[in-house]
């Protein structure tokens, strides 16, 4: 079963190797990570060739279009060509914003590090 018929959003995000597990995939669903055609999908929703699938992994959506349906897990060659992977590439280095962060167990910081903090952000 693969090629048109339509297949659930989970086994198929397993399938093309975006998960790990298919219980990963699954648990995504019903996070509210997985979105196909712009609308929040529970794990059984299905996909056809031509939907796309958004999915948030390690905090970043990628934007996925299903161009073939599959069920079982397969090469990460095949899985390619089953997706025409459409995310934007990543900001350069420069854009991020750098985040200052203390230590964990550092306790609060003294009047010295809060002005030192505050005045590397900014205000």
């Amino acid at each position: 079963m693969n090629g048109e018929s339509p297949v659930r959003v989970d086994a198929w995000l397993w399938a093309v190797r975006q998960f790990k597990t298919r219980s990963a995939a699954t648990a995504a669903c019903r996070a509210g990570h997985v979105r196909v055609n712009g609308e929040r999908a529970k794990a059984a929703q299905s996909v056809r060739p031509g939907d796309e699938v958004r999915v948030r992994v390690d905090g970043f959506d990628r934007m996925l279009v299903v161009r073939q349906t599959l069920v079982k897990r397969v090469s990460a060659t095949v899985a390619a060509t089953a997706v025409d992977d459409r995310t934007p590439p990543p900001p350069p280095r420069e854009t991020v914003a750098i985040v200052a962060t203390r230590d964990r167990g550092a306790g609060r910081p003294t009047k010295r590090e809060r002005r030192d903090l505050e005045r590397l952000r900014g205000r």
